[in-house]
Order: structure tokens, then sequence, then C-alpha cells
């Protein structure tokens, strides 16, 4: 427990450090003090737009100074987990950007540090944030809504070729995936986190528009512990873009639609016919409302930390999501549904997403 900011540095530079850097200036339970990036250039820029104080050129010099409590991870994902895990273990707890790891092996190994030193591992799913996720997610554990019965969730992204043609980009060993792992474990997550549990997957990937050795397109059945079933549809050629969770209860339908962000005015809940009014007004919005973002991600986070609390529910639960996105690639590469208790029995997919990708191309049978 601390009374004072904690220390936090970033390491990487990209567009997502900035978004931390927003947000922790934000937060008076932190203070930016140093940035880590192996172009000094980079370093030296992106001091100069936050007033960080330290830079370093490697990761290993930022833990040597001991000049940080919390690490911000914001590097590209092939090398999140050697750097969580150093950090880990050097006693600093640790933000780190989604996807968290390459495979499911490398985040067990990151959660398993974790663990070890006593450190927080929070992975940044901030989709679940809002005050309109947090009182939907309420409504559904105490059964307002009835039971949930079937959902859509859809990551329906353009990325031309350009984008897959940055050198990490669309890559096995780089990426770890496409955008069923890059993009829409976003989505898959805030269906999780309203949801619960999943119990089974079938997943199909595709490559149809894009030069990229990963998939651009992929499909999936999701079953639930609560009964519920959805169908997930993951998308990097869709002009019109959007992001949607639907869910259809027994008594009301939930629905967020949105880009990379949702408020209240992105949700939505229609009761069925029969409702009675007065209980559906009781479900509305509550009056202060706060949209999703690293803001509000990181405000909890800190809280935890600088209390010593357990990380809380928007922050917990580093592999759910990554679970959801690594049974669809086992599924697409085995042909068979994936359970909880079976995934872990695909060595493949565990050490390394790599799937086979069905191709269907304009002109091709």
């Amino acid at each position: 427990m601390t009374d004072r900011p904690l220390r936090a540095a970033i390491i990487g530079t990209g567009a997502i450090a900035h978004a931390h850097a927003e947000a922790l200036a934000a937060e008076p339970g932190a203070e930016l003090v140093a940035v880590v990036d192996r172009v000094p250039a980079a370093s030296a820029a992106f001091a100069e737009r936050w007033a960080v104080p330290a830079r370093f050129d490697t990761l290993d010099d930022l833990l040597a100074a001991g000049a940080a409590d919390v690490l911000h991870v914001c590097t590209p994902p092939g090398v999140h987990a050697e750097q969580v895990v150093a950090a880990l273990e050097a006693g600093l707890d640790v933000v780190c950007e989604k996807p968290p790891a390459l495979s499911l092996d490398e985040l067990d190994r990151m959660i398993a540090a974790s663990e070890r030193t006593g450190r927080a591992l929070a992975v940044v799913f901030q989709q679940r944030t809002g005050t309109a996720a947090a009182h939907v997610r309420g409504l559904l554990e105490a059964g307002a809504f009835g039971r949930p019965l079937v959902a859509t969730c859809q990551t329906l992204w353009f990325r031309d070729q350009a984008y897959f043609d940055v050198p990490w980009r669309g890559k096995w060993a780089t990426e770890g995936g496409g955008p069923t792992l890059g993009h829409a474990i976003h989505q898959l997550d805030l269906l999780a986190y309203l949801l619960g549990d999943w119990s089974s997957v079938e997943g199909r990937l595709w490559r149809l528009a894009r030069e990229t050795e990963t998939e651009d397109v992929s499909t999936a059945v999701v079953g639930f512990a609560n009964g519920a079933v959805a169908t997930v549809t993951t998308s990097a050629v869709s002009p019109r873009e959007v992001s949607s969770i639907r869910i259809d209860a027994e008594r009301a339908t939930i629905t967020v639609d949105h880009l990379y962000g949702h408020a209240h005015e992105h949700w939505r809940i229609t009761p069925a016919s029969g409702v009675d009014e007065a209980e559906a007004a009781g479900w509305a919005l509550p009056d202060a409302e706060e949209g999703s973002g690293h803001v509000p991600l990181l405000r909890e986070v800190y809280a935890a930390l600088r209390t010593g609390a357990p990380l809380p529910s928007v922050a917990s639960d580093p592999a759910r999501s990554f679970e959801l996105v690594t049974a669809i690639y086992s599924s697409a590469a085995t042909g068979r549904p994936v359970t909880p208790d079976t995934l872990r029995d695909d060595a493949e997919r565990t050490a390394s997403l790599r799937s086979r990708v069905t191709e269907r191309r304009p002109g091709r049978a």
C-alpha cells in the first residue's frame, strides 16, 4: 500500500502508447517517469510530447536503474512474453496491451511468473470498461433479463493490403495470428465478460482478399456454460465497419454497436413483449455516464495496485479471451469442436496459433 503515485514506464512508442500516456496523465495515482524504445529518436519525440523525464534504450537498462514501479508494455506482441516476465521478475507490476502473447503457452508462462513473483499482470481489454457495460453485466448476473439464449458477436473492420504489408503483421511468427487474434479478441472479451465461461467452440478460418500468412476472415459458433449460443464473425475486409454484440435473453435483447469504443449512446435494451413498463424502465442505463477506454481501465488498475487489492474484474482473467481465440484457431486446424477440457490437448495450437486457412478467392473454385 502506498499514498504516493506509482512510477510508470512505457516500453514501445507506437500509437497505442499515446493512449496509455493520455490515461496516465489523467490518473493521480500514477506518474509517467520513463519511456523505453530501441530507436532513440522515437523515445525522444515521445518524451517531449508527454514530458517524460527519463529515456532508456533497452528494458534491461530501465530495470537496472530501478526507475519504475509499473511497466506498460506497448510493443508488438512478438516480444510481450519476454518483456513481461523480465519486468515481473524484477519486481514490477505490468500492464500489457493486447494481444498479450503469441500463444497460450506464452500467456501461461506470463501468468505463472505473475503468480510466482506476487506481482500483478493486467491485460488491456478496455471494452469491458464503461458504465454501460458494468450496468448490463450486473443485470445479466442478477437474472433481470432471464436466461441468455442466443447472441451474435461481430468485428467487421477494413484493413487494406498496406496494413498487412507492415513487416511484423500478418505473420504467424511475429503477430501470432490474424484479425481473430489482433482485432476480434476485444469483442470476444466483452462477450465473455457479459456471458461468462465458454463451453465449446467450432471455428473456421478464411483468406478471401488479402495477401497474408494468416486469415483475413473467421467464423465460429461459441457455446457458453449458461446455455447461450453465439455466432462470431471476424473480418478485415468489410468496408462498412462495425463492432457489434447482440444478446437475446428470455426477457430482453441487449445490443451494443460501435467501432473502437462505446458509450451509452451505443447500447440499447429492448424488453420482450409482456414485460412490465415500470420494470423495463428500471433497466435504464445510469445517469452518470463514462465510456469505455484506457482511462477507466487504468484508474481501476492503479487503485488496486496502490492498495494491494486484487485486480478488478475489468482487468482480471487475462487468459479467458485468449483461450476463446485459441479455440477458434484449434477447431479450424483440427476440424473438431473444442472445449475447455480439450483445448490444451492441441499442443500445436497452444504453442503457436498457426492453422490451416481455407482459401476462397475470386476466380477460384
